[in-house]
């Protein structure tokens, strides 16, 4: 896995799980990287991160059929 370094303005109060949970959640929802990656990415179980997607404003299903039968294949 790559290693990302990010300088925020100290205004910037969020935490680091919000923030890894942001960037996870629009990975995923881009197609970019898969359910168990972006789970991966936060540092949670796959169960974890779909039960918390829809806090911040994601949604668990793909654009497509096939990516949902994908999901629950591989859930």
């Amino acid at each position: 896995m790559k290693t990302l370094t990010i300088n925020l303005p100290e205004a910037v109060e969020s935490e680091e799980f919000e923030l890894k949970m942001l960037l996870a959640g629009q990975l995923y929802e881009r197609g970019k990287v898969t359910l168990g990656q972006a789970a991966d990415i936060v540092g949670i179980s796959k169960v974890t991160f779909i039960e918390i997607m829809g806090r911040f404003g994601f949604s668990i299903f793909g654009d497509s059929i096939e990516d949902l039968k994908a999901d629950i294949s591989n859930a």
